[in-house]
């Protein structure tokens, strides 16, 4: 049974979150912002959880082996 869930974003999620994993990450800018929004939102979800992305390499890069991604 497939459940999809929609997830409001926070200032909180952004401000702390979001810019935590890119500073861990080592990644910089906003070609990062939609998938360090994804990345915190996703953390921050009750698991398992599973992203379907078209960049799973920067998703993974975020999250490491904390989500499961997948190419859409």
């Amino acid at each position: 049974m497939a459940v999809l869930r929609d997830r409001t974003v926070t200032a909180r999620l952004a401000l702390a979150s979001a810019a935590a994993l890119l500073s861990d990450a080592g990644l910089h800018g906003h070609k990062y912002a939609v998938e360090a929004m994804l990345s915190a939102t996703a953390l921050a979800s009750p698991g398992p959880v599973t992203v379907l992305t078209s960049d799973p390499e920067d998703v993974t890069a975020l999250c490491g082996g904390r989500i499961t991604v997948i190419k859409a």
